[in-house]
């Protein structure tokens, strides 16, 4: 059950997603996180950050919209509070990084790479860049490939970049950070999306508009999962709408290497671990001897092109 995503081995591949999960701690007296494949853990910036104002979270029919903000406890409170009991689990620890500047991503991994207790790095690439107006970096291809030169340099520790599918051709954000050294892509953020109250005439979120996860975004992470495995040679991490042991295998038959939880566990916390459990017994069952095999093992036509799907 075991997959590699640069030098990290994972126990199996399902990993609780960043943001849904907390920083593992919350949930220990109902799940046991050891079962995982591993945790990403809560956004992390420099400092704490409060978020945006309520409301910043609607469900939607199949999925949930959200505007949290990226409020975390910041970087140095993680370190103290948070790590040590990290550093206890048996399973995977990824830290996922956010930021508004190429800067404070440096200084954050900078400072987690002083301590022990982590196995790699998850970039959210989907922040407002306060030196260029707001736009995002994830929708900048040239600025996604510099915060991964950068962050390059920092570590050897497994460098993953999470991408947003809120870009024409996600295939070609994974190339650039592959091409500066990025050891997987995580794919996909959520898709940006809106609700209204037809009685108050306003929007549902505080911000407007928010991004958009759970089921009703499968049918796209899944395409987007598949073209950016046609794109690259480094792992992709699928994610985006799973809540079952089927959701999985559909992610790694189109080529995911590993898989995240996300909204589910909002639903249930167990729902990693009862897909962890779920993959094996298929394995067994179809005599499979790694679930590795079951990457990338779809069925289409070798002449039809991505393109051509779309037509």
């Amino acid at each position: 059950m075991s997959v590699k995503i640069g030098s990290m081995t994972l126990n199996n591949p399902v990993l609780a997603a960043s943001g849904t999960f907390g920083y593992g701690d919350e949930v220990t007296e109902l799940v046991d996180v050891n079962q995982l494949g591993g945790i990403v853990t809560k956004s992390l910036s420099l400092k704490p950050r409060d978020g945006n104002p309520p409301p910043r979270i609607v469900e939607t029919p199949s999925g949930m919209l959200n505007s949290i903000g990226l409020a975390n406890i910041g970087v140095r409170k993680f370190i103290e509070e948070k790590l040590p009991f990290l550093r206890s689990l048996s399973t995977s620890v990824i830290a996922n990084i956010a930021a508004s500047t190429i800067e404070e991503y440096c200084a954050v991994l900078s400072t987690l790479e002083e301590h022990e207790g982590l196995d790699g790095y998850e970039i959210n690439v989907s922040c407002p860049n306060v030196k260029e107006g707001g736009l995002n970096f994830g929708t900048n291809c040239g600025m996604t490939a510099e915060i991964t030169r950068r962050l390059r340099k920092l570590t050897a520790k497994p460098l993953i970049l999470k991408l947003t599918p809120n870009v024409t051709h996600i295939g070609e954000f994974a190339r650039a950070v592959e091409g500066e050294g990025a050891d997987a892509v995580s794919v996909i953020n959520t898709v940006i999306g809106m609700a209204v109250d037809i009685h108050k005439r306003t929007p549902k979120l505080s911000t407007v508009t928010g991004g958009l996860s759970g089921p009703a975004i499968k049918p796209i992470a899944l395409a987007k999962v598949y073209e950016v495995v046609q794109t690259v040679k480094i792992p992709v991490i699928g994610m985006g709408g799973i809540t079952t042991t089927e959701d999985a295998i559909e992610f790694l038959l189109v080529g995911a290497s590993a898989i995240q939880v996300g909204t589910a566990n909002f639903v249930n916390p167990n729902t990693g671990v009862t897909i962890a459990r779920g993959l094996s017994e298929y394995c067994e069952r179809h005599t499979i001897a790694s679930i590795t095999d079951l990457v990338g093992s779809l069925q289409v036509s070798k002449n039809l092109s991505i393109i051509d799907s779309w037509l």
